[in-house]
């Protein structure tokens, strides 16, 4: 654990009052992981979007399940800002236990849902933002970086089951679009 707080100790070293800025509103995206629930509902209203906007949402009830419904309470690893307690905090302490990351998992299951629905262009934005939210999450002291990654490897995996569920069915309905 010692080389994780050594990451999290250098990312507090590189603190600046405009990257706590572009962090605070990355992080901010991802809260309740309403960024993700909006996109997915956008997605959803678009005719040519619409089963890449189901995988997605489909992948952020796999992800709420998995995440806070299960691996959370049952690893319950504390936070690194509830054991080391000098670090100054700029965001709200969560109260939830750490492992894995909910805003990192949450952030790869959209985005590995729209990469998986073959939607390249948003699915690589996308990646790139939940990227950003993972650092974010570090950078604020509230996630170790194994949380990081074991929430975008987990997340990846929602998106994957999210996007294979939604091509399922659109087999099953022949090609038929009953959206």
């Amino acid at each position: 654990m010692e080389w994780e707080f050594e990451i999290l100790d250098f990312l507090q070293s590189i603190h600046s009052p405009i990257l706590t800025k572009l962090m605070s509103f990355v992080t901010f995206l991802g809260e309740a992981g309403w960024f993700w629930i909006i996109l997915g509902i956008f997605l959803l209203c678009m005719k040519k979007y619409r089963f890449a906007g189901i995988a997605a949402l489909t992948a952020l009830i796999f992800d709420f399940a998995a995440a806070n419904l299960i691996l959370k309470p049952l690893v319950a690893r504390p936070r690194p800002c509830w054991i080391n307690e000098s670090v100054e905090m700029l965001v709200r302490v969560p109260e939830d236990y750490s492992f894995p990351s909910g805003h990192t998992m949450a952030s790869f299951a959209a985005a590995g849902a729209l990469l998986f629905m073959g939607q390249k262009k948003i699915g690589i934005c996308a990646v790139l933002l939940a990227v950003l939210m993972g650092v974010s999450r570090m950078y604020f002291y509230v996630h170790f970086p194994t949380d990081v990654l074991a929430g975008a490897v987990l997340g990846l995996a929602c998106g994957r089951v999210g996007a294979a569920l939604v091509k399922k069915g659109q087999t099953a309905g022949n090609g038929r679009d009953y959206l």
